[in-house]
């Protein structure tokens, strides 16, 4: 029984850190998020990274950004420049429709053209990624 409770403590923890794909609309990969909210390019090269208090920052770790927890983005001088919705709903600064984030992680434009696929990630980190910091 100890052996069981320990495998599965290792598969949960082998699960959890591994990376999710980003793909473009062709289902190409583009990059991968870890868990620990490093953004890898397709070559697995380190693009920036999401912390765990919502902050973006770039390769260097130089802040660009920041996630609010009501799903405010704002770039690295704190001005907003769109917001996630609960439903996932994309906006703008001007609070327009830019896209839409699917439950499934299905990523579409404004006309609900797919852009691409995120299944697995945070819709405020697909957000970050396919429409304002466009780490993709």
């Amino acid at each position: 029984m100890k052996d069981f409770i320990m495998m599965t403590a290792a598969l949960f923890i082998f699960w959890g850190s591994t990376a999710q794909t980003i793909e473009n609309g062709s289902h190409s990969t583009t990059g991968y998020i870890n868990s620990d909210g490093t953004i890898e390019n397709s070559s697995h090269s380190t693009a920036g990274y999401i912390t765990s208090d919502g902050t973006i920052e770039n390769s260097s770790h130089s802040t660009i950004g920041y996630i609010s927890s009501d799903g405010e983005i704002e770039n690295d001088s704190h001005s907003t420049v769109g917001y996630v919705r609960d439903d996932g709903t994309v906006e703008n600064s001007s609070h327009s429709t830019i896209g839409y984030i699917q439950t499934d992680g299905t990523v579409e434009d404004d006309s609900h053209s797919t852009i691409g696929y995120a299944p697995g990630i945070k819709k405020e980190w697909a957000a970050v990624c396919f429409f304002f910091f466009h780490f993709n």
